[in-house]
């Protein structure tokens, strides 16, 4: 019995394991591929194919140029009395900026008009003169000598009469000149002349300096190789010009082209353009840097899709379209022009197809996505369910 009760317990020792085993198989066996669940759908946003027009803009970097821009200076010498304008000022044409003491020149003005006003009155009397010879020459009381050196006498008086003449204009314009006022609309800048200061006309650093800025010009630049286009737009009518910040998040203002430049710098390979805003808020500043935009034409009707769901990949672009069961499909395309967000697609895609605009990253084919606009997922026989 000793014996058999040993034998006992070494099979005991040997099916118990077993046993155990076993019944750890059956109660945790894996799922097989049937039962396996599936992995959860990717959240993306997506978007359709559709059509649209589309602007085409050519960008160059730019500089902003005042309209006009006069360094006002003195044009007769004398004491500036007074500055009347205040820096940074809005001024019109016309409008007074400084004054120079006026006496000197108004002194010779009236003295002009002396001298002019003595000639006159000799030019009077010796006219009377050659009367009185005329009459007496035929009864031989006065000989032609006399009357020729009458009638030379006035004739140089007249003569003279027309340089006092052109004395006084010319004076009453030196006086005119003591009032500086301004040539042009536009804003004042730093004075640079104090009154009490003794001008010149030879001075060439001015009285300051007047810049118009409404309107005001942007000079920027373009490829050659985008010259062609330009040219085609300015030839069917007015191109429309828009100026950005240059990191190009802002909206500046909006103004027409008005020329290309007669010549390609060799250098850079680029042309110069103008353009002409109205500047009425005062957004463009002289020697500003900004981003200027060509409206060159508009692609009509064309199939786009938002420019977020074109990828780059190493055999060219493509884009990540969301089939009926939800699952994804990588498209291959061609693609034309790019413009506020949106892109011109060529081939390779059809309208109204949806395609994937977000974590592109995290995607690749045959996988679900779930669409966060909707939540809804299809299931594997194409019927779309919400996700829970």
């Amino acid at each position: 019995m000793k014996q058999f009760s040993t034998f006992q317990k070494s099979l005991l020792g040997v099916l118990v394991p077993a046993a155990l085993l076993v019944a750890w198989r059956v109660l945790y066996k894996p799922a097989d591929a049937a039962t396996r669940t599936a992995p959860p759908a990717i959240a993306v946003d997506t978007a359709t194919a559709s059509h649209a027009d589309v602007p085409i803009y050519l960008q160059g970097l730019g500089t902003v140029q005042a309209f006009y821009t006069v360094t006002v200076t003195a044009r007769v010498d004398g004491e500036l009395q007074k500055v009347a304008f205040t820096e940074g000022q809005q001024v019109h044409k016309g409008d007074l900026l400084a004054q120079i003491d006026p006496r000197p020149n108004q002194a010779a003005y009236e003295q002009a008009m002396a001298t002019k006003a003595k000639d006159a009155a000799l030019l009077e009397n010796a006219k009377r003169d050659l009367d009185r010879f005329i009459l007496l020459q035929p009864e031989d009381l006065a000989s032609k000598q006399t009357v020729d050196t009458a009638r030379a006498s006035v004739d140089q008086l007249k003569a003279q009469v027309q340089v006092d003449q052109a004395v006084i204009d010319n004076a009453r314009t030196q006086l005119d000149y003591t009032r500086i006022t301004s040539p042009i609309n536009g804003r004042t800048g730093i004075r640079l002349v104090d009154p009490g200061n003794i001008v010149h006309a030879t001075d060439t650093s001015g009285i300051v300096v007047v810049t118009q800025v409404q309107p005001i010009s942007v000079i920027f630049t373009l490829p050659e190789e985008d010259l062609g286009a330009v040219g085609a737009a300015l030839a069917a009518g007015t191109v429309p010009v828009t100026t950005l910040s240059r990191d190009g998040s802002t909206e500046l203002d909006r103004g027409t082209l008005t020329l290309i430049d007669n010549e390609i710098d060799q250098a850079t390979g680029t042309a110069k353009l103008k353009a002409t805003f109205s500047n009425v808020h005062n957004t463009l500043w002289p020697g500003q840097y900004v981003n200027a935009r060509v409206l060159v034409r508009t692609e009509r009707d064309a199939l786009t899709l938002p420019s977020s769901a074109v990828q780059l990949g190493p055999n060219g672009p493509f884009t990540y379209v969301v089939k009926s069961d939800s699952t994804l499909e990588v498209r291959p395309l061609k693609l034309g022009e790019e413009s506020d967000g949106k892109t011109v697609v060529k081939s390779g895609i059809a309208l109204n197809e949806r395609v994937v605009t977000s974590n592109q990253y995290r995607l690749q084919p045959g996988i679900h996505v779930r669409d966060n606009a909707t939540g809804a997922v299809a299931d594997a026989g194409g019927k779309a369910s919400k996700a829970s």
